[in-house]
């Protein structure tokens, strides 16, 4: 069954990304969908890709939340403070979910007048339908509205709920994520083209290799560790060049990137 009707405030990137996902997955309707866009560039984007949805300006955003359901709050962590006490905003009898990273729960209920809120991390995979979001709640959230929140994300990818303190680590592995695997594949391809592939062959066997690897461990269940040690033969090359990968530190390099982004995430708040 579809999700109830729902406003989204701010109609960027993210937003795309996560109601491109639920559009194609019919877990929403556009006829259902409303968004509430600043610039008219963005009204145009919408119109044009979902001509069935409803797109408004910010000066109708009191309008566009009474007669929704659910309120997506996906706008930039320093615009959620302006939108969620504002005047022409009821949020009352709403389920209200934030993607904005950092923004903590303490925040928006006290924004938005109630607990029946939501927060999310969801990555840009979800407009492909392999997305990976965390998400924790607060403390009037219904079964029914964790149903619906897990509607939503597993209709994009996978989803885990977490609690609050950990959200920050979903955004410095999952939110941030695909950014430091696309430099990964960008590496690879880079690798390829040094040692005399063409660039597109190059990039077309990265993108493969990472999609590949990634499906095996999430189908077998094996650990990245067993898997690796499978495909290093005694004295072969990919040994040769997981030593030259532990010698540069990428592992650690990972972790700390991961660290990185958890601790902008905290700063945020």
């Amino acid at each position: 069954m579809p999700l109830p009707k729902l406003t989204s405030i701010g109609g960027g990137q993210m937003a795309r990304a996560l109601i491109g996902g639920m559009i194609r997955s019919e877990a929403m309707l556009p006829a259902d969908l409303t968004i509430v866009q600043p610039s008219a560039e963005g009204r145009s984007w919408w119109d044009s890709e979902y001509p069935d949805c409803t797109t408004e300006p910010i000066e109708n955003v009191g309008k566009a939340v009474g007669d929704a359901e659910i309120v997506l709050l996906a706008v930039k962590p320093h615009i959620i403070g302006p939108v969620i006490s504002n005047p022409d905003c009821s949020f009352d009898n709403k389920l209200v979910i934030s993607i904005a990273a950092g923004v903590p729960l303490e925040k928006l209920c006290a924004g938005v007048g109630h607990q029946r809120v939501v927060r999310v991390m969801p990555n840009t995979p979800s407009l492909v339908g392999e997305g990976a979001s965390g998400f924790c709640v607060g403390a009037d959230v219904q079964p029914a509205d964790v149903a619906n929140v897990k509607l939503m994300l597993e209709s994009v990818g996978y989803v885990a709920e977490v609690t609050e303190p950990q959200m920050d680590a979903v955004t410095g592995v999952s939110g941030s994520g695909p950014a430091y695997i696309f430099l990964l594949i960008e590496g690879l391809a880079d690798g390829g083209v040094a040692e005399g592939l063409p660039r597109k062959t190059a990039l077309a066997l990265a993108t493969q290799t990472v999609l590949g690897a990634a499906k095996m461990v999430r189908e077998t269940g094996l650990h990245p560790g067993q898997l690796k040690d499978n495909v290093c033969s005694p004295g072969g090359t990919t040994i040769a060049a997981v030593k030259t990968l532990e010698q540069n530190a990428v592992r650690a390099a990972m972790m700390s990137a991961v660290s990185a982004s958890a601790n902008r995430s905290r700063e945020l708040q």
